[in-house]
């Protein structure tokens, strides 16, 4: 994808639900599933928190799709939001203003 002013994405922003922790396995499946989607079209994700202590509360996956109705299954998808570990809310993203690197 070439990002430029006046681009559309779609943000997912996940929250944790609860105290239940995503065992590993769980890790590696939303991975997999997000390295998936990636080979197709732009995506960037990352997570909110401190990864070296573990407090890790949520996440941030900005991705191209279609349409609003596409990303939000994209998102559904994702095998950590189907097992209830995380909810998402799924918003269009406007690009309005790129460095001169990004580009």
């Amino acid at each position: 994808m070439n990002l430029k002013e006046g681009s559309v994405l779609y943000a997912r922003i996940d929250y944790k639900i609860g105290d239940r922790q995503e065992t590993e396995q769980d890790a590696m499946d939303s991975m997999e599933y997000l390295q998936k989607i990636a080979a197709e079209r732009y995506l960037a994700a990352g997570v909110f928190g401190n990864m070296e202590l573990g407090t890790m509360d949520g996440a941030m996956v900005l991705f191209e799709a279609k349409d609003l109705a596409e990303a939000q299954k994209i998102a559904n998808d994702d095998p950590i939001i189907q097992r209830g570990y995380y909810r998402c809310d799924v918003y269009q993203w406007n690009v309005m203003l790129l460095s001169k690197d990004a580009g």
